[in-house]
């Protein structure tokens, strides 16, 4: 094994335990959050894409619909506070992902398809096709899928009205 890979190796392994030390926090965390609110979950914590992944679970999806809020608008602003909780321990930015009652899995699946459409919409018509303002999590969830379907996207305008523009190819 040549230093090189060791050092990547080793700095691999020091990104997942960063993450992973990342996850116990954000759990720790999320887990008084409960307690406080009085509801029950189980938190899973897994590590995606460069990023740490924090699930609550329940079988009583009622409660935890009050902690994803209208469009999920309480779940990003406890994403938010999980992070700003991780930053205050480690003192490193986070970019954690937060997902409530399978809340975010099931907006990507449906992002993923919106954003495939768009794409075929945009190689019929050859005519740029703008898309509903989104959330940071939401434009980036479009722009992987239009550029899987093989074309280019970019988001305009400014928060909270920024938005995907798909481009013809």
């Amino acid at each position: 094994m040549t230093e090189g890979t060791t050092t990547a190796a080793a700095e691999s392994g020091d990104t997942l335990t960063r993450l992973e030390q990342e996850g116990e926090i954000a759990a720790d965390y999320l887990e008084g959050l409960l307690d406080i609110a009085d509801l029950d979950g189980d938190i899973d914590m897994d590590v995606e894409a460069d990023r740490a992944s924090v699930s609550i679970v329940s079988e009583s999806a009622r409660d935890l619909q009050k902690l994803v809020g209208r469009d999920g608008e309480v779940l990003e602003a406890l994403q938010e506070l999980t992070r700003l909780a991780v930053h205050r321990e480690t003192g490193d930015r986070s970019r954690l992902m937060l997902d409530i009652g399978g809340f975010r899995a099931k907006k990507r699946e449906e992002l993923t398809a919106l954003g495939a459409q768009a794409a075929v919409d945009v190689k019929t018509s050859g005519e740029p096709l703008k898309l509903a303002p989104m959330t940071p999590f939401e434009r980036k969830v479009v722009h992987d899928a239009v550029a899987a379907a093989g074309l280019r996207s970019e988001s305009e305008g400014e928060e909270p009205q920024r938005f995907v523009v798909v481009l013809p190819a």
